[in-house]
């Protein structure tokens, strides 16, 4: 092995591999890293495939530029609503199932369904200056990306109704305090921490480390697999909605929604 393999991506994912982890970042820093559906599978594919290479003991998950991740891209093209949830969902379950442990790098704002992928990771460590957001209601859907479960089982359920109906937006410290991430750091410091942590995770046990994921997920992330079927069933119909058509308009127009009744 090479001190560093450039593996296959997509025009929207630079994958490298490097002293035992797999590191994923977005590039689409002129759209705040937000993707579509083919990226969402695309890196489900690369953490499934990260379980079963030996090379690889951990998997980290990051943003090029000033934003971890900002969700879906709505200015892409359209899509069928089935399509989009079980591409969406595709890496979530992914996160959850590797038998390797996955960090968030979370270097910016981190919002949507990125909030979903942030949480379903087992390690998330997060620069000072990042927060994360769940935006849904304010184009007409629901969270999604398991955030219905994932976010109450950090925050609490009056927390999470917080973000989810208000779209109250929660800083780094705040997501620490509230028990939703691992870590946060200085910005400056963000490289290093995870530098750190990758490599306690490649260095370390790694039957003990894999038993210990799956065991903890198996007592903790028991209703993540009916959430997501509940949300992609709940969602599938939102997205079929004039409040949803409306809302993004409305914030694609750079204006307010005028939702109906």
């Amino acid at each position: 092995m090479t001190a560093s393999d450039v593996l296959l991506g997509n025009d929207d994912l630079r994958v490298e591999i490097h002293a035992g982890a797999m590191t994923v970042t977005f590039t689409r820093p002129e759209r705040l890293n937000a993707f579509g559906a083919a990226t969402s599978a695309r890196l489900a594919e690369l953490i499934r495939a990260a379980g079963d290479d030996p090379r690889v003991r951990c998997v980290v998950i990051t943003g090029e530029g000033r934003a971890f991740c900002t969700g879906a891209d709505l200015s892409g093209p359209a899509i069928a609503p089935a399509a989009a949830m079980e591409a969406v969902n595709s890496y979530v379950r992914a996160i959850a199932a590797a038998p390797i442990p996955v960090v968030a790098k979370v270097n910016g704002p981190c919002a949507g369904m990125a909030v979903g992928l942030a949480l379903a990771c087992d390690i998330v460590i997060a620069a000072e200056s990042s927060y994360f957001l769940l935006p849904f209601v304010g184009i007409g859907l629901m969270p999604d990306a398991g955030t219905t479960a994932l976010v109450p089982a950090g925050v609490g359920r009056m927390r999470a109704l917080g973000m989810a109906l208000l779209g109250d937006r929660v800083c780094a410290a705040a997501a620490l305090a509230q028990g939703m991430i691992t870590r946060v750091c200085a910005d400056g410091a963000l490289d290093a921490e995870v530098d750190g942590v990758v490599e306690r995770l490649a260095s370390g046990p790694q039957q003990a480390i894999r038993a210990t994921k799956r065991a903890i997920n198996a007592a903790t992330l028991g209703e993540l697999g009916p959430s997501l079927d509940r949300e992609t069933s709940d969602q599938i119909v939102l997205l079929g909605t004039d409040d949803h058509r409306e809302g993004v308009a409305a914030m694609l127009g750079k204006r307010k929604a005028v939702f109906g009744r």
